[in-house]
């Protein structure tokens, strides 16, 4: 059925006009509008049809000026620009969160910020330049986010570092991961293993381990090597140059990135060692690296691309006045390759 259309030109065009031809409240519209999923699939149907049928645009200035709202969300990444555009892991995440955003009325500011000595990142965000931040890969080190934090609704991408009941926060079971990979090795009969860590400033990091020795210690074996890393592919070379020269032997090695492990398998051919055959790597990610190298990566996949889309849900619910979980987990699967 075609909606009778009113003659008005877009920018005439109100809410209410809207809620009236689709048969719906203005409340239902602008839900729809602000991309909120607590609409149901016929109403959403008919409030799309009648903003098509009318040319309904969203008055986003007017909006803003009314409720003080900068219809602005900021993604902001604690790291420098290499790491940013270097690991796969963070295409993944800002693809998810854009996918959700996009559905929205918000637009997404990205924010890439090793630190911020002079706290001028800091101060743009608080001067109420944002809605709200969803802040990813930060350290225990990044005591800036505190202050982004009192200023506006945040949602963390993984465990925050100091973790509060007021949090928010979206991850991956970091530790069943690290579990899951663990297990593997053993299950192929691997007795001497190694692992190389993400940063131990970086729950993630600290996560990954944790699976790694739980499973250790369930099959009662101690690892032969626990070398720190990065999650980069220069730190996974450089770690498992320091096993190999400390002359510790090892059949099989857990690398808590697919990077990291990507660096390790250049050291390992270098030293002639065979993977699998004398050494079996099991890396973490299933980024496109995984199947970019040979052999192929056996690796822990991690949901980045669904993380970056509940994030992003997450802090648009608390923006509309919802209530959404204080913590989100999500699963990890083991993906078997060729490395083990």
């Amino acid at each position: 059925m075609t909606l009778p259309s009113t003659g008005n030109p877009a920018s005439s065009v109100t809410i209410e006009e809207v809620a009236a031809a689709a048969g719906v409240s203005r409340s239902t519209v602008s839900r729809v509008v602000n991309g909120s999923t607590a609409v149901s699939p016929a109403a959403l149907a008919a409030v799309r049809r009648a903003i098509d049928e009318l040319n309904y645009v969203p008055n986003r200035a007017a909006r803003s000026l009314a409720s003080r709202a900068t219809m602005a969300v900021a993604l902001v990444v604690p790291e420098d620009t290499t790491r940013f555009f270097g690991d796969p892991f963070f295409a993944a995440i800002v693809s998810g969160i854009n996918k959700r955003v996009s559905k929205s009325d918000y637009v997404l500011n990205l924010i890439i910020a090793s630190d911020d000595p002079d706290d001028k990142a800091t101060e743009y965000l608080r001067s109420g330049a944002v809605d709200g931040a969803i802040i990813v890969s930060h350290h225990t080190s990044d005591a800036f986010i505190d202050r982004i934090a009192a200023a506006m609704p945040v949602v963390y991408g993984g465990r925050p570092v100091r973790e509060r009941e007021r949090d928010y926060y979206v991850d991956v079971d970091n530790v069943e991961g690290g579990r899951l990979a663990t297990q593997h090795l053993i299950d192929l009969g691997r007795m001497r293993l190694a692992t190389i860590t993400g940063p131990r400033t970086m729950p993630g990091g600290i996560d990954r381990l944790t699976g790694f020795l739980e499973a250790m210690d369930a099959a009662g074996l101690a690892p032969v090597a626990v070398e720190d890393g990065d999650f980069t592919a220069a730190a996974g070379a450089a770690a498992v140059r320091r096993i190999l020269d400390s002359g510790v032997e090892f059949d099989g090695l857990f690398a808590a990135s697919d990077l990291m492990a990507r660096g390790i398998l250049v050291e390992l051919a270098r030293a002639g060692l065979r993977v699998p055959e004398d050494v079996a790597i099991v890396g973490y990610d299933d980024s496109p690296v995984a199947t970019s190298v040979s052999p192929t990566l056996t690796t822990v996949r991690q949901p980045s691309l669904q993380q970056g889309e509940v994030m992003a849900n997450v802090l648009l619910t608390l923006l509309a006045g919802g209530f959404p979980p204080h913590e989100t987990l999500l699963e990890t699967q083991l993906v078997v390759r060729e490395s083990a």
